[in-house]
């Protein structure tokens, strides 16, 4: 494990910072493409969570971008170097892509994606690897592969666990656009707020997360990872059972089951954190 100082984007085109609260913001900031991503900020973007999930002093990973888009998916020059790839090029390029997404799904800090606009291709697969989505109204979605002649296959995993197989069926055949609105009524968005009243929302989700026992959100976490789709047979009983004796009798849950009983709040809520402001932008 190593500290959040220690993390440096390696590309100016994704940003990276730390408040005093151990809350990380991961930025794409390629405003002028509308975040179109290509190798290099795929690459940033993977070292950057893999960083992130060895840091004890990140609560919480924050996914925006700047500029009126979310991300418009694949850049086109990076396309296009990819239309005379061999098919091993393209096969390490697209395990490049997995990979980040793997990582960012299974991120041990609570993952809030922040989308303000339009989210087009891979972008989809960014939302769907993040455990809660907050949108503006004036945010749209789009599985366009399939105009290209391409399908949506690294990211399908995770779209298709978040929006189930009926509607994947339709949207990565059809590749209709569609808006925030039909967007959380498939689960792909959780909130929607006026875009003015965005960066509030993201800030209230912040607070109620860190309201809340830092281990037990990860491991809160980690719980629906590992029991989704398990058979409800004894092993998966016993491991249930084994994980709140555990957690009854840590540290973290002890000080919270006190505090609830002496009516005050837990340490975690009522201590100062000395985590120091940093911003890191683009430093190899």
């Amino acid at each position: 494990m190593f500290s959040h100082t220690d993390i440096k984007s390696s590309s100016e085109l994704v940003l990276f910072s730390v408040d005093s609260r151990g809350v990380a913001t991961v930025t794409l900031n390629n405003a002028d493409k509308h975040n179109a991503f290509d190798d290099t900020i795929i690459y940033a973007l993977n070292q950057l969570f893999k960083a992130i999930a060895q840091c004890d002093d990140i609560n919480i990973m924050v996914l925006a971008s700047t500029g009126k888009s979310f991300s418009a998916g694949a850049d086109l020059s990076w396309m296009k170097r990819m239309a005379s790839y061999s098919y091993e090029e393209n096969l390490s390029d697209a395990n490049a892509l997995a990979q980040m997404l793997k990582n960012l799904n299974f991120l041990p800090q609570p993952t809030i994606a922040k989308v303000q606009g339009a989210a087009f291709g891979g972008a989809v697969g960014l939302a769907s690897c993040c455990d809660i989505v907050l949108a503006s109204d004036k945010a749209s979605f789009c599985l366009s592969e399939v105009k290209l002649g391409l399908i949506p296959a690294t990211i399908s995993p995770y779209v298709v666990n978040v929006i189930g197989q009926k509607a994947s069926r339709r949207y990565f055949q059809t590749a209709e656009r569609f808006f925030a609105d039909k967007a959380q009524q498939l689960g792909l968005v959780d909130e929607i707020y006026p875009l003015s009243g965005l960066d509030t929302a993201v800030t209230a989700m912040v607070n109620t997360l860190l309201a809340n026992g830092p281990s037990a959100v990860r491991q809160a976490k980690q719980l629906t990872l590992d029991v989704a789709y398990q058979d409800i047979d004894e092993a998966l009983i016993k491991n249930t059972s084994e994980r709140i004796a555990a957690i009854r009798v840590s540290a973290e849950g002890q000080e919270g089951l006190t505090a609830f009983f002496e009516k005050r709040q837990p340490t975690w809520q009522s201590a100062p954190n000395n985590l120091a402001t940093s911003t890191n932008k683009g430093e190899g």
